[in-house]
């Protein structure tokens, strides 16, 4: 059976060879299916390959709460106009107190990660940069999965006891300790001298998902200790002398509200498990309302619900696309078969001939069948070449990311064999019902 497919599938090639360009026409519909198909298979990799790097960076499991800084609360009294004084309600802002009573009260949560962000100017060794200092917990850096390069995580004595010290990211480490190691060295940050005690991994962030996530370069952040930030730098919940020469000023009668009053500019919720996010945000939503006495100046933002209907998005893109691109492999299959047919017509006497010497039907119908399932491989392989240099000129001229995948190579492959398989066995079955006598007799 090896020998017949052997000796029929020769024959076939050597038909394919006498014919070299109406073969290689016959198959451009198979190649630019199948570059198509590759290629958005490929910008769907690409894709789904992108939105797991953003939950990296923004944490999986993560429930986000912002502080609103501009809120008006209260009813408009009746008899008064929209210009009269509202009722105002005090709210003490999102606070290191709510970080505390939400990781001690409510269930399923396994840790909150408080963040204050100061923008300040960094200075060492005559060089100066402006940048930003972070205040954060022990579970900060468990949030986005960083690693250390060099030293140590915070300790309890630093974290409780406030002290000047410092963790630095891999740009920071780079600009001001080119020659040394920045261990134990002190870099100053505003009007305070901090100890660095430990160095950041370099973390591979593009342009886009900083303006897309709306995160920071964390290569270029100096972090300390949250209760350092609030007792040596500024904390925002109190009320100082400056404050009140500033900001209670008399202005129609009424007294101007504060600016930024919320002590945390940040802070991040971590779930057990995703299936808890949205009960926990319920749950915390209240909370905060009540905390705050009813005036909702917070915001809570759940970044996996955001990237998955993102994906779905992209998802329902990538399957419309990939279904205009499958046209054309059918056009390319009906092209096949429309080749076929004509190849039967024009080679009629040479299927009688075969009849005669002692072909059977099976045969003449395995010899044209190999014959549209070598052209549809020939142009898979072609097009699988052509859609990954059509992925690399995707990614290269309009930054999509674009990945081939092993799993898209193969589908190509079966779905070539498929096309030609199917599209020509019609002709080859229309070659087998010849009648020797008859095709030996035509001209």
């Amino acid at each position: 059976m090896i020998r017949k497919i052997a000796f029929n599938f020769l024959i076939a090639v050597e038909a394919i060879f006498q014919n070299k360009t109406r073969a290689f026409l016959t198959s451009l519909g198979i190649i630019f299916g199948v570059a198509s198909v590759i290629a958005m298979l490929a910008i769907g990799n690409g894709a789904r390959q992108e939105i797991l790097s953003q939950m990296q960076l923004l944490g999986v499991n993560n429930i986000i709460v912002q502080p609103v800084v501009k809120q008006e609360e209260g009813r408009v009294e009746e008899g008064l106009g929209d210009d009269k004084t509202r009722e105002k309600r005090f709210t003490p802002g999102l606070s290191l107190a709510d970080a505390t009573a939400i990781a001690s009260t409510i269930p399923r949560v396994s840790f909150v990660s408080p963040e204050i962000v100061m923008e300040t100017m960094v200075v060492r060794s005559g060089l100066k940069r402006t940048g930003k200092l972070v205040g954060v917990n022990e579970y900060y850096f468990d949030t986005s999965e960083f690693e250390l390069a060099d030293g140590e995580w915070f300790n309890d004595t630093q974290l409780v006891d406030a002290m000047p010290v410092c963790i630095i990211g891999h740009g920071i480490a780079t600009k001001f300790f080119p020659r040394e190691p920045p261990l134990g060295r002190r870099i100053k940050t505003g009007n305070l001298w901090l100890t660095v005690v430990g160095v950041l991994k370099e973390r591979k962030i593009t342009e886009q998902n900083i303006q897309h996530l709306g995160i920071r370069d964390y290569n270029m952040d100096i972090y300390t200790p949250v209760r350092t930030m609030l007792l040596r730098y500024k904390n925002r919940a109190l009320v100082t002398k400056q404050d009140i020469m500033e900001l209670a000023r008399q202005e129609n009668g009424a007294v101007q509200e504060r600016g930024n009053y919320h002590q945390l500019d940040r802070m991040v919720v971590r779930v057990e498990d995703s299936d808890y996010i949205q009960s926990v945000s319920e749950v915390m939503s209240r909370m905060l309302q009540r905390r705050h006495n009813d005036v909702v100046d917070y915001e809570i933002i759940i970044p996996e619900q955001l990237l998955e209907q993102e994906q779905r998005t992209k998802n329902i893109f990538n399957i419309v696309l990939g279904a205009i691109a499958s046209i054309s492999l059918v056009v390319g299959g009906i092209g096949i078969m429309n080749i076929m047919l004509a190849s039967v017509m024009e080679r009629i006497r040479e299927i009688g001939i075969r009849l005669a010497l002692g072909a059977t039907k099976r045969d003449i119908i395995l010899q044209f069948i190999l014959e549209a399932i070598t052209i549809s491989l020939v142009g898979g392989i072609l097009g699988v070449f052509l859609g990954m240099a059509m992925s690399w000129g995707i990614e290269r001229f309009t930054h999509i990311t674009t990945i081939v995948s092993g799993i898209s190579i193969v589908v190509s492959f079966v779905v070539s064999f498929s096309v030609g398989l199917a599209f020509g066995s019609f002709p080859a079955k229309r070659a087998a019902e010849q009648d020797p006598i008859v095709s030996l007799r035509y001209e």
